[in-house]
């Protein structure tokens, strides 16, 4: 299973030790692993789900994908560009109303010819399905991506993902005793979690939320627990992940989803000016703050390999543009 998909990135996304990061928080050892890099329309984390659910598209003879998003979503984005090179036609749900003068993302979006229904404050893809309804009385087979990407199907691109780090870690000859993701629909937290299951990797996966709502209904952990037990199903392996290996810390999502503080502007500020590495104001800025902010309040064992996922992002940061200065 992990080697039936259609190729979209480029892969391995390199590690690098953050040097001047880990002398300002001196006593940790901090590296960060390149997902920003993956290459797709700038690249990010959803290409490697991406590349498992278009095989699945391609294989089972669709010819539209639908998915869905918030306005500025990098989902969407990386989703319109693999339908281009997998020659599928693309809708994209999108939280929020058109603009005279898109950008960011949304630019994006436009410029790779996704064709777009604006859903004011929807952005879970509440309206996907009545959307899709609509396209297949038109003739056209539909494929349903989730809000995300985050479905067994989906989660697996990151399942292959600590593969590859497990092979990375091995060159290196180094251990992470700690991995931090922003985390949302919980593909990536959940393929992750799966993935240390056959690989044998003991990092301990810190997942700093997002999205302060919850997701379909349910708590994430219970959500990613679900996406668990589905994605080891499908790859007929046992998973001996329990909920309390699902670590979602919700202390830094009261602003809720999307709302540039100071803790994000912090967070970009730092990384830029000290190793010249861009996050984004939704996911990592956020992820990357409560990284700090625990290594601040010394909640991180001293002398410990800590590894940042940069899931990727950047072009949400011409969106907000002056609010970040």
């Amino acid at each position: 299973m992990l080697d039936r998909y259609f190729k979209l990135g480029f892969f391995p996304t390199p590690i690098e030790r953050l040097e001047n990061l880990s002398k300002v928080f001196n006593g940790y050892n901090i590296f960060i692993k390149r997902d920003d890099l993956t290459g797709l329309a700038t690249g990010g984390n959803k290409t490697r789900k991406l590349e498992y659910l278009l095989y699945d598209a391609l294989n089972n003879g669709y010819d539209t994908v639908i998915t869905a998003g918030a306005y500025q979503s990098n989902h969407c984005r990386q989703t319109a560009a693999a339908c281009r090179k997998a020659r599928l036609e693309c809708y994209l749900v999108l939280g929020g109303e058109a603009e005279p003068e898109p950008d960011g993302n949304l630019l994006l979006d436009i410029l790779l010819g996704a064709n777009i229904h604006y859903t004011t404050r929807s952005r879970r893809g509440e309206k996907m399905d009545e959307i899709a309804d609509g396209l297949r009385k038109q003739g056209k087979k539909v494929y349903i991506i989730p809000y995300g990407g985050s479905n067994a199907t989906g989660m697996i691109g990151y399942v292959r993902a600590m593969v590859e780090l497990k092979e990375q870690i091995d060159e290196m000859g180094i251990e992470f005793h700690y991995i931090f993701i922003p985390t949302s629909s919980g593909g990536t937290q959940s393929g992750m979690l799966l993935g240390e299951e056959i690989t044998g990797l003991k990092s301990r996966i810190i997942g700093i939320n997002i999205d302060k709502e919850e997701t379909y209904g349910i708590p994430l952990e219970d959500y990613i627990m679900k996406l668990i037990e589905e994605g080891a199903d499908k790859l007929r392996i046992k998973a001996h992940v329990s909920k309390e290996d699902v670590i979602v810390v919700r202390e830094y999502d009261s602003a809720g989803y999307g709302v540039l503080t100071e803790n994000e502007r912090k967070a970009i500020k730092l990384l830029a000016e000290t190793e010249g590495i861009l996050l984004d104001p939704v996911y990592t800025g956020r992820g990357f703050f409560g990284m700090i902010d625990m290594l601040e309040k010394g909640m991180l064992e001293k002398g410990t390999n800590i590894l940042f996922w940069h899931t990727g992002g950047t072009p949400a940061i011409f969106h907000y543009g002056k609010s970040l200065l």
